[in-house]
């Protein structure tokens, strides 16, 4: 059964992580809907699909893989929920933009962007439609620290269904920054980019990745 705090806490993930992906993804969203000419819209929605299409695809993996180590030893699973806790601290402070460690995560995707890039940039100013949703796909592949963040914690959870929700969550949770030229994303925008609302969601955030810790050692102790 999804939990809604799991839910809820993947689309704030994506919502206040507005500004990092405008930098990951604003430029190419933008050049999808040059391209699509006087189908601007479409061409921005085909691309976001295909985008979250990925993201959700990589949250089910991740979330089969979290639960096929759960299941082969407890230290295998409580190692996945240090990991989760502590990128949930880590996301955190970049959201309230008090640290940027989260940034170094995206190291570990260059090798496969490598080889998915060629193809995303043949893509690039196709104007039909399957191409500006494939282009959308590949681009979810896209090393980002957020992401990559977001997936160790989706793995923790150790389960493909919520790991492939909470991802859909998180992806739609990027819209407003991606769609940020139309009036109503910016009004909401500007209200994320608040300096108290984004310490108020990162406060939220590391007191969630507190909890998992806590709750993650804390079992452990117990039937020790």
């Amino acid at each position: 059964m999804t939990e809604p705090l799991s839910i809820l806490t993947a689309l704030m993930l994506g919502l206040f992580g507005a500004s990092h992906c405008l930098v990951m993804c604003g430029g190419i969203a933008a050049a999808a809907g040059h391209a699509g000419g006087k189908h601007k819209i479409r061409a921005a929605v085909l691309f976001n699909v295909g985008r979250l299409t990925s993201y959700t695809f990589a949250g089910f993996i991740v979330g089969y893989a979290g639960l096929w180590l759960g299941e082969q030893h407890q230290i295998l699973m409580l190692t996945l929920r240090t990991i989760a806790g502590t990128m949930l601290i880590l996301m955190g402070l970049y959201v309230a933009k008090w640290a940027t460690w989260l940034t170094q995560v995206e190291k570990l995707g260059q090798g496969l962007w490598r080889f998915i890039q060629p193809s995303a940039q043949k893509r690039l100013g196709k104007t039909d439609m399957l191409s500006q949703l494939i282009l959308g796909m590949l681009w979810g592949w896209l090393p980002c620290g957020l992401i990559y963040s977001t997936l160790s914690w989706v793995a923790a959870n150790g389960s493909p269904i919520d790991g492939a929700l909470a991802m859909l969550a998180f992806g739609a949770g990027t819209l407003p920054a991606i769609f940020s030229a139309t009036l109503a994303s910016a009004t909401i925008m500007s209200f994320i980019n608040h300096k108290f609302v984004r310490a108020i969601a990162a406060l939220l955030l590391i007191g969630y990745g507190v909890w998992t810790l806590i709750s993650a050692w804390y079992m452990v102790l117990m039937q020790a």
